[in-house]
């Protein structure tokens, strides 16, 4: 019985990807990019002596180069997920950093496989590409992650700023101050612009498309709809506050009911092409007898298009919306 190693040295070379990358982002921009400063980014930067408005244009630009390069054809299909996550590097680092990896991911599969130079070369741009994909994605979920959950303790510091007299604009610079990344710098960048006339309704709608999050567009809503029309505004974000915990309690609930049915989707799904490896891994030529047959092609089409249709419905079904 012979066994091959090719899958498992796949495996390993995407994930030493995945690593280089979050390796190579730390080593340019360290502790400050962390998504979870005690001290946002924005007061950092305010300490180590930039002024007001030089800080406001650096991280309005970190804030709107992804979403503006969505015209470059390979960057496109991670331009949103960076434009979420934040991501410090430009997109002609990204670029560059994609063509490393690739480099990186050829180099090893030359030395640890023997697949052709064609293979090598397509497996390595799917690894640098996917690998820093994977990566960006990641950053978006856990950024957007945080921003949920320290909503809701932000839009009651507002309130309560309110209630004791502060104007609204005060109410933003207080969440600015108090709340960590990444939050505190997104109020931050706000409650600057607003500094400089940017009207705070605007700025906050400008948020919640950035971001595509409901929760940002209730409270932009809310505070447009105040200022046209008038009323308590700090009974309206009390309100929405409660709207917005009490969605975030649900949100966790349904997570912790599905996990189950997540979990069996997603073995359901990976499991046929365990198997498939598997196989492979410990009998390269079960399917020697099979594999010069008319119809071995399409039938591994037919399988192809039925796991695609298996992975598509798994998670439908599990994908509930709160």
């Amino acid at each position: 019985m012979q066994i091959s190693a090719e899958p498992l040295i796949y495996g390993l070379i995407f994930v030493a990807v995945l690593v280089l990358v979050e390796g190579l982002y730390l080593t340019a921009f360290g502790k400050s990019i962390s998504l979870n400063n005690k001290v946002n980014r924005r007061l950092e930067l305010l300490e180590k002596g930039g002024g007001r408005e030089e800080v406001l244009e650096q991280l309005r630009k970190e804030m709107s180069q992804h979403v503006n390069s969505r015209g470059i054809p390979l960057y496109s299909i991670l331009a949103d997920k960076a434009q979420k996550a934040n991501i410090a590097f430009s997109p002609n680092q990204l670029m560059m950093v994609m063509g490393v990896l690739s480099g990186v991911a050829f180099v090893g599969l030359t030395v640890a496989t023997e697949a052709g130079l064609a293979v090598r070369v397509v497996v390595a741009l799917a690894m640098g590409v996917g690998g820093v994909y994977v990566w960006v994605n990641n950053k978006a979920k856990k950024r957007l992650g945080l921003i949920e959950e320290q909503l809701p303790d932000a839009v009651e510091l507002m309130v309560r700023s309110l209630r004791v007299g502060h104007p609204f604009s005060s109410a933003v610079n207080i969440v600015a101050r108090e709340v960590p990344d990444p939050l505190g710098s997104e109020f931050g960048v706000i409650a600057d612009e607003s500094a400089y006339g940017r009207d705070i309704s605007e700025s906050l709608k400008s948020l919640a498309e950035r971001m595509d999050m409901q929760d940002l567009r209730f409270l932009a809503v809310a505070v447009t709809i105040q200022q046209q029309s008038g009323g308590n505004l700090a009974e309206i974000l009390d309100g929405l506050a409660k709207v917005i915990r009490a969605r975030f309690k649900l949100f966790r609930r349904v997570k912790a009911i599905t996990a189950e049915a997540k979990w069996s989707g997603m073995f359901l799904s990976v499991f046929p092409i365990l198997a498939l490896v598997g196989i492979n891994v410990i009998q390269p030529d079960y399917y020697a007898d099979v594999k010069d047959t008319a119809v071995f092609i399409p039938a591994c089409l037919v399988v192809g298009t039925f796991l695609v249709i298996n992975v598509i419905f798994m998670k439908i079904m599990v994908n509930i919306k709160v």
